[in-house]
């Protein structure tokens, strides 16, 4: 049965589920907003091992939506409450047939939201990534681990097809096929020797070299970060020619000779 996409419905509670909210609202993330810029989105279902559910999922998407916009955010970090990162989708979902609609709709797009957010992204893994949690991971512009962290897809061996090509693009062909088709499921080492993470961090200095990268990424105006950013999302299958033409050309004209015009301060 193909279910086609659109967007997710979502349960409104007062002015709305996409209205501005404080971080007391949420149910399973944890949200602060730091002065310096940085947004921290913990995933917090510690005890299901920050299980995705429906409820999560729409609640990130919330998040992410206000962020967007919200000037006071320019870089975002995603973190697991506990010893998890994300062990992945709530499989008890899947035993509820009422709930296989939100499944989907819920899942598609906020696979989508993330993938097409304008700001910086940085994944701190601080412990098992797996199945939709390696696929959160794989969908930041940066990873960074603990020591305890692990990723996998081991879903392929209960007869779920996993997401290939964002692995692709971070690991390369042969490697996104192995993981992918294996279920095999590596440690922070190996992550770190196949380009999957930048850096491995002790776990209790994980997040504040999340925020560290965070605020040297904010070096860069805004307008830059996310134009480099719209290029990452947009140019993966595009060939030299083309992309040159967008990423230097256009780039050039629209910002490098328009600031060189400008009287210097």
């Amino acid at each position: 049965m193909v279910i086609p996409f659109r967007p997710a419905r979502i349960k409104r509670r007062g002015r709305g589920f996409f209205s501005k909210r404080r971080p007391m609202d949420y149910e399973t993330i944890h949200v602060a907003e730091r002065p310096d810029r940085i947004g921290i989105i913990t995933l917090n279902r510690p005890d299901k091992r920050n299980a995705i559910s429906i409820r999560m999922r729409r609640e990130l998407m919330a998040c992410l939506a206000d962020w967007k916009s919200n000037d006071g955010i320019g870089a975002v970090i995603l973190t697991g409450a506990g010893t998890a990162f994300t062990a992945g989708f709530d499989l008890g979902e899947f035993r509820k047939p009422e709930l296989l609609f939100d499944l989907y709709q819920t899942s598609s797009q906020y696979h989508r939201d993330l993938w097409r957010f304008p700001k910086p992204t940085i994944a701190a893994v601080n412990g098992q990534a797996l199945a939709g949690g390696f696929d959160l991971a794989k969908l930041c512009d940066i990873r960074i681990c603990s020591e305890e962290a692990s990723f996998g897809h081991p879903e392929i061996k209960f007869g779920s097809p996993t997401l290939y090509t964002p692995l692709k693009w971070i690991i390369g062909d042969g490697l996104a096929r192995e993981l992918c088709l294996t279920g095999k499921v590596i440690d922070a080492q190996e992550a770190y020797r196949i380009g999957l993470v930048n850096e491995i961090v002790a776990g209790t200095e994980l997040l504040e070299r999340a925020i560290e990268i965070g605020l040297k990424m904010l070096e860069a105006p805004d307008t830059a970060l996310q134009t480099t950013k719209r290029f990452f999302a947009t140019h993966a299958d595009l060939g030299f020619e083309e992309s040159f033409s967008i990423e230097h050309d256009k780039a050039f004209q629209e910002f490098l000779l328009r600031k060189a015009v400008q009287p210097q301060k």
